[in-house]
């Protein structure tokens, strides 16, 4: 993908929703990522698989980031990484959506409705560092047991037994 399109992508999604719900832009290499308020999460996903093509989600990532954020509290990130099968320019590039989430209540819309394929990944991110993915239609557990009670493991907070 020409980096002139990328860019090109980026104005037009911060040009549509303004910089209130795209809040910063980082590209690197052959990733991009937009950081989008969580309440405009579905909105901006849906403009980007309509507009501009992207069809699929390659992967969802959640990623606590307690320790590293400088003043304010804790959040988790959740990023997805998006693709396109119709369109080999943007298969070869990962364009990601990243929400900010609070760690206390890190709930977020599910984007199932936009993507189907981040059924899985959604449910795995639910299940290692407890985000809860409003409208997912099976958001149960598919790594950890059933009977899981402790915190979620890729919390920082998480201690693992035996190695305190």
């Amino acid at each position: 993908m020409t980096w002139e399109r990328l860019r090109k992508i980026i104005d037009d999604v911060k040009e549509k929703f303004g910089e209130d719900l795209v809040r910063e832009v980082y590209v690197e290499g052959k990733i991009a990522k937009i950081v989008v308020k969580k309440e405009f999460i579905v909105e901006v996903a849906r403009y980007l698989r309509d507009t501009h093509g992207f069809d699929h989600v390659k992967g969802v990532t959640g990623v606590d980031l307690s320790r590293l954020r400088e003043g304010g509290g804790p959040y988790i990130e959740v990023l997805y990484h998006l693709g396109s099968l119709e369109d080999q320019e943007l298969n070869d590039v990962i364009l990601n959506i990243s929400v900010l989430l609070d760690i206390e209540n890190p709930t977020v819309s599910s984007l199932y409705s936009i993507w189907p394929s981040v059924e899985f990944h959604e449910r795995e991110v639910y299940d290692m560092l407890g985000v809860i993915f409003n409208g997912h239609p099976k958001l149960e557990r598919i790594l950890l047991p059933e009977y899981w009670m402790d915190i979620p493991p890729l919390r920082k907070e998480y201690k693992v037994p035996g190695r305190e």
